[in-house]
C-alpha cells in the first residue's frame, strides 16, 4: 500500500457478526491485522475469516487479543497455509494467552482431525507455535518503524488485553473481547492513559444490560441447588478455560457454606482444562487484588475443596447419568460437539435435570438454538431426541453490556467509533442509541458498523506533534513564545531539542561542511572590493591567521587571495551560506566584463563613487538620517530626541524621554517612535497604525543585504545606541589596510586610490575606453 493518510479498517470476519475476528488495518503503508479466529457455527474451510481477501506477505503484525477460538484459531492457517511466511510480518500475544492458546489448538486439532475438512495438522501447530512472540501487558513493541503498539488488561479472560496501535502518529485502540466489571478472579478492563483517534470496540451485547454481578452468582448457586433437591444433574456447558473457572470459584465457595451439598459431586470434565489451571496458577499476578492476596497467605484459590475432575473412563457419560445428583462442568460451551453434546443428549429426556447456559451462545449453534426451549433436539447421529430438561439462561458471559460499553466509549473519546463482533441487530441498537447520545450533547462522534468485506476509510489531518526535550522542555514556553531547536524526525515522530542535546538524546552527531571554490581573476583585489561593497552594501576587510588578504560577505563567506591571480571563496555549508556563495562567485565572474570596472581603472577623476557607509560619518547618525529622511517624505518635519534631552518639546513628553526617539507631528497628533525597539505610540490608534506601517516599508529600504541578513531582521537601530560589534578574531587589519575610526579618508575614496593606480599599470580595456558610456554617477 502507498503511503496514505487515510486510515483503511477491513473485517475479513466479526462484521455484523459475532465469530472469526480478523480486523485489517492498514496506514501509512503499514498492515496490521487484530485477532485471527474462526466461526464456532461451522466448520472447515467455511470457518475462515476470508483470508484470501488479503495479501499475507505484506502484513507487518498479527495481534492476538486472547485465546477463544473465535480470536486465535485461524492463526495457524494463515501462519502455515497462506504466504504470511514470505514477508516480515510477526505474531503477537501475551505470555499467559500463548501458554492456554497452546493447549487449546492442540485440542481444537484433534477435534478438526476427525472431520473430513481439517483446517491443519499437528505438525502444522508445532511449526507455527515458536514464531509467536509473547509480550506483556504495558509492553512498548516496536515491530517495524512507525509502527508501535501496547497491550493493555481487557479482562474477559485471563491474558485477555486491548492494543492501542500506533501507526506514524495515528493511535487505534482494538478492544477485542473485554469486560468493566471486576469478577472473583480478573481485573476489569483498563481505561488506556492515552486517547485514540479510532476507537474499535465488541457490540456483543448491543444495547442489552446485565444484572450485577451479586444478583446473578445468587440467581445462578439457587437455580443449582433446586435442580439438586428435584434429584436432577446440572450440565453447565463452558468453554474449557475463561468463565468455567469463574464458575468454579463461585460453586466451590457456595458448596463450602452449605453442608448439605457434601455429598454431592461437582465434576469438571476437561482434561485441557485440567492441563490449563497450571496456567492459572503461574500467573496469579495478573488477576485481582483478591486472588492474589489469597495467593500470599498460601490459600491458592485454583485448588478446589469441593470440585473433582471427572476421570474419563470407558462408559462414564451412562455411569453419570444413571447416578445421583451431580453438577458437570463440561465444554464446548456452545454444544457443537464434544462431551457437552454428549451428556446433553443422554440428559435431555429426564425432567428432573437441568441445563444452565451461562455465556453468550453464537447464532447457529445449538446453544443458541436450545434457549427457545424446543420439543425436541438434534443429535449427532442425525435423529432427533425429546428434550423434557429445563433450560435456563445466566450471562457470565465477560462482555461488556450496554451501560459499561457506553461508559467505556465516553471515557476513550475517540474520533471514530467501529463496532464489531455483534450480530447486526444488536449493533445497529447499539450505533442508533450511541448516536442519538451524542447529538444530544452536539458532539460530533461518528459511528461505523462495516460488513465483512467492506473496506471502511477513514481520513486524518496531516497533524503533526513535536515533543520538546531536554534543555528545550526545562523552562516550558508560554503561550505566543518562540521555541527553537533541531527538528528530528524518526519512524513518524517528531522531537526538538537543542543542538547540544543531539548525542545524548538520539545518538546522533553534528557536523560542519565547510566547502571552498577557487576563481581566477583577472582584475585587482580592490576592485573585487568594490563591486561586492556595491552588492552587499558592506565587508569587513582584514587577513586571516596566515596573513591571507581576506573579505568576510555577511559574515557568512570568506574571499581570500590566495594568488596574483586567484580567489578562494571559502564557508561553512548551509541553505543561506550556499546562496551567498553563488551570488558572490557570479558576481566576480562578471566583474571584468562590467563597464564600472573598466571606468574605473582607466581615467583618473576627482570624485568618489560610494556604494556604502563613509569612514567619517557615524554609523547610528547614518542610520538615523536615512530613516528621517524615509519619514519626512511621508510625514512632514520629524524631531530628534536624543536620551534625557528635550529639543522643542514640550513638558508633557517628559516621562517618554528616557531614550532616543523621533516625533511626528500630524495635525497636531503625536506619534512617537522609540528608537531602540522600534515601536510606535500615539494617542491616535488610526495614526500610530499608518505610523507603523511606514516605518516597516523605511526599515526594509534603509538597510542593506549585509545588515539584513545580519541581523536577522530588515534593520535594527539598537545597536546604535550600545557597543559596536568587535570584528572576527581572525580578521585583522593587515598594513596595507586603511583605519575606519581615523575619521581621515572615506572608505570609498580609499579604495578609489587604489583602483586608480591600479589602473595606470594595468592597460586592460583601455582602448575601447572612449566607446564606453558613462555608468557611474
Amino acid at each position: 500500500m502507498t503511503d496514505s493518510p487515510t486510515l483503511s479498517v477491513t473485517l475479513l470476519g466479526a462484521g455484523q457478526e459475532v465469530g472469526r475476528s480478523c480486523c485489517v488495518l492498514k496506514y501509512r503503508g503499514k498492515t496490521v491485522v487484530c485477532d485471527a479466529g474462526v466461526h464456532p457455527a461451522h466448520s472447515g474451510m467455511a470457518s475462515l475469516p476470508f483470508v484470501d481477501e488479503l495479501d499475507w506477505s505484506t502484513v507487518d503484525a498479527i495481534l492476538v487479543t486472547h485465546f477463544h477460538i473465535d480470536h486465535a484459531a485461524s492463526l495457524t492457517y494463515i501462519m502455515e497455509k497462506t504466504n504470511f511466511k514470505d514477508g516480515k510480518g510477526k505474531v503477537y500475544m501475551t505470555h499467559p494467552t500463548k501458554a492456554v492458546y497452546k493447549f487449546i489448538m492442540q485440542d481444537f486439532v484433534r477435534m478438526s482431525s476427525a472431520s473430513a475438512d481439517p483446517l491443519f495438522t499437528p505438525l502444522d501447530l508445532s511449526l507455527s507455535l515458536p514464531n509467536v512472540i509473547p509480550i506483556s501487558t504495558h509492553q512498548l513493541i516496536s515491530p517495524s518503524p512507525g509502527l508501535s503498539f501496547t497491550p493493555y488488561h481487557a479482562g474477559h479472560v485471563v491474558g485477555a488485553c486491548m492494543f492501542m496501535i500506533d501507526i506514524a502518529g495515528l493511535k487505534i485502540l482494538y478492544t477485542g473481547d473485554y469486560s468493566r466489571e471486576e469478577d472473583r478472579h480478573l481485573v476489569k478492563a483498563e481505561v488506556p492513559p492515552i486517547r485514540p483517534d479510532v476507537l474499535i470496540v465488541e457490540s456483543t451485547y448491543g444495547v442489552q444490560s446485565l444484572e450485577n454481578r451479586e444478583d446473578k452468582e445468587q440467581r445462578f448457586t439457587s437455580l443449582v441447588h433446586q435442580i439438586i433437591r428435584r434429584g436432577g444433574h446440572v450440565l453447565l456447558p463452558v468453554f474449557a478455560i475463561g468463565r468455567a473457572q469463574e464458575l468454579l470459584l463461585i460453586l466451590d465457595d457456595y458448596w463450602k457454606n452449605h453442608s448439605d451439598l457434601h455429598n454431592v459431586p461437582v465434576y469438571y470434565a476437561s482434561s485441557l482444562a485440567k492441563k490449563c489451571m497450571a496456567v492459572y496458577q503461574t500467573y496469579i499476578h495478573t488477576m485481582n487484588a483478591s486472588i492474589r492476596a489469597r495467593f500470599a497467605r498460601r490459600d491458592n484459590p485454583f485448588v478446589f475443596k469441593h470440585i473433582s475432575h471427572l476421570p474419563q473412563t470407558r462408559g462414564w457419560e451412562r455411569k453419570i447419568a444413571e447416578g445421583p445428583p451431580c453438577v458437570l462442568l463440561a465444554s464446548p460451551g456452545m454444544l457443537q460437539s464434544g462431551m457437552s453434546r454428549e451428556l446433553l443428549e443422554l440428559w435431555a429426556p429426564d425432567n428432573r435435570n437441568g441445563l444452565i447456559v451461562t455465556g453468550y451462545s453464537v447464532e447457529g449453534t445449538l446453544a443458541r438454538d436450545i434457549l427457545n426451549e424446543p420439543e425436541e433436539i438434534p443429535s449427532l447421529k442425525g435423529s432427533t431426541i425429546p428434550r423434557r430438561l429445563s433450560v435456563d439462561y445466566i450471562s457470565f458471559s465477560a462482555h461488556v453490556d450496554y451501560t459499561q460499553n457506553s461508559e467505556f466509549i465516553e471515557l476513550v473519546k475517540a474520533q471514530h467509533v467501529v463496532l464489531v463482533h455483534g450480530e447486526q441487530t444488536a449493533m445497529g441498537r447499539l450505533k442508533g442509541a450511541l448516536q442519538s447520545r451524542y447529538k444530544d450533547r452536539d458532539e460530533d462522534v461518528k459511528i461505523h458498523t462495516p460488513r465483512n468485506l467492506e473496506t471502511l476509510l477513514l481520513n486524518f489531518r496531516g497533524e503533526r506533534v513535536a515533543k520538546a526535550i531536554g534543555k528545550l522542555a526545562v523552562n516550558p514556553p508560554t503561550s505566543d513564545s518562540v521555541l527553537s531547536g533541531l527538528l528530528v524526525s524518526k519512524d513518524y515522530s517528531y522531537t526538538l531539542l537543542d543542538p547540544r542535546d543531539l548525542r545524548d538524546f538520539t545518538g546522533l552527531s553534528t557536523c560542519v561542511v565547510t566547502q571552498q571554490q577557487k576563481v581566477a581573476i583577472g582584475v585587482g583585489w580592490h576592485l573585487v572590493q568594490w563591486h561586492l561593497e556595491g552588492m552587499f552594501g558592506s565587508v569587513e576587510v582584514g587577513a586571516d591567521k596566515e596573513n591571507i588578504p581576506t573579505m568576510r560577505i555577511m559574515g557568512a563567506v570568506d574571499v581570500k587571495h590566495t594568488g596574483p591571480h586567484e580567489l578562494t571563496l571559502e564557508w561553512d555549508s548551509s541553505a543561506s551560506n550556499d546562496m551567498i556563495a553563488d551570488s558572490s562567485i557570479a558576481l566576480i565572474f562578471g566583474i571584468d566584463r562590467s563597464p564600472a570596472s573598466v571606468k574605473l581603472t582607466t581615467q583618473p577623476h576627482a570624485h568618489s563613487h560610494p556604494h556604502a557607509l563613509r569612514a567619517d560619518e557615524d554609523l547610528a547618525s547614518s542610520r538615523i538620517q536615512r530613516l528621517s529622511m524615509f519619514l519626512e517624505s511621508h510625514f512632514g518635519d520629524v524631531e530628534l530626541h536624543m536620551g534625557q534631552t528635550i529639543l522643542d518639546i514640550d513638558s508633557e513628553h517628559d516621562e517618554l524621554s528616557s531614550g532616543p526617539r523621533l516625533i511626528i507631528n500630524v495635525d497636531g497628533t503625536e506619534a512617537i517612535i522609540d528608537l531602540l525597539t522600534m515601536t510606535v505610540s500615539s494617542p491616535q490608534e488610526s495614526l500610530g497604525k499608518r505610523v507603523e506601517a511606514v516605518l516597516d516599508m523605511a526599515l526594509g529600504t534603509i538597510s542593506t543585504l549585509a545588515e539584513s541578513y545580519t541581523s536577522g531582521v530588515s534593520f535594527s537601530v539598537a545597536d546604535s545606541f550600545g557597543n559596536e560589534k568587535d570584528e572576527e578574531a581572525d580578521l585583522r587589519m593587515d598594513e596595507d589596510t586603511y583605519q575606519l575610526r581615523d575619521g581621515t579618508r572615506s572608505k570609498r575614496e580609499a579604495t578609489e586610490s587604489r583602483l586608480k593606480e591600479e589602473g595606470s599599470e594595468d592597460d586592460d580595456g583601455s582602448e575601447d575606453s572612449d566607446e564606453i558610456l558613462e555608468v557611474i554617477g
